[in-house]
């Protein structure tokens, strides 16, 4: 299938909560030593917009790289189509070697999730889904395997029109 043009989504009127996924020291070798920074990964969300983003952001100390990573993530939301309390449908997302598989879950179950998988669920709002990442455990492959399986989830209207048949007959 194509990939479906992401529509930008203004961060303005939205409750936007950030979650610090990962933060990385690195050091790059010049002629007078080391120079030492902060790469932090940050997943930011409204999860009562089913609305969510990632960033990533590096600077000298951590409190800027974490506010870099904000502002990109913001820059870069997209819309979740969740069916009520879960998703609509198993989808299995893949970034690199990086693979999540997303599967909804009945009411009362919860995220089962872990790490950066359960960060981008509980930003997109999914209160019930279990999840299973697969392969890579660089934070930043799985998170974005997350998102593209996110961004996988097709409500009944889509799907219908994809198929060109009305909804009551899927």
């Amino acid at each position: 299938m194509p990939a479906t043009p992401v529509k930008r989504i203004s961060p303005q009127n939205l409750n936007l909560k950030e979650e610090v996924v990962a933060i990385n020291r690195v050091t790059k070798v010049v002629k007078g030593g080391k120079n030492l920074s902060f790469s932090a990964l940050v997943v930011v969300g409204d999860p009562e917009a089913k609305v969510v983003g990632y960033g990533t952001g590096k600077a000298k100390e951590v409190p800027a790289a974490i506010k870099k990573g904000i502002e990109a993530a913001k820059k870069n939301l997209r819309k979740v189509n969740v069916l009520g309390t879960t998703i609509p449908h198993p989808v299995l997302g893949k970034f690199g070697k990086g693979l999540v598989l997303l599967k909804p879950a009945p009411e009362g179950t919860g995220v089962i999730a872990g790490g950066p998988v359960r960060a981008v669920v509980q930003a997109a709002g999914i209160p019930n889904v279990v999840t299973k990442s697969i392969g890579s455990h660089n934070p930043h492959n799985v998170v974005k395997a997350a998102i593209d399986a996110l961004e996988q989830l097709r409500d009944r209207q889509t799907v219908a029109d994809l198929r060109g048949i009305p909804v009551d007959q899927l």
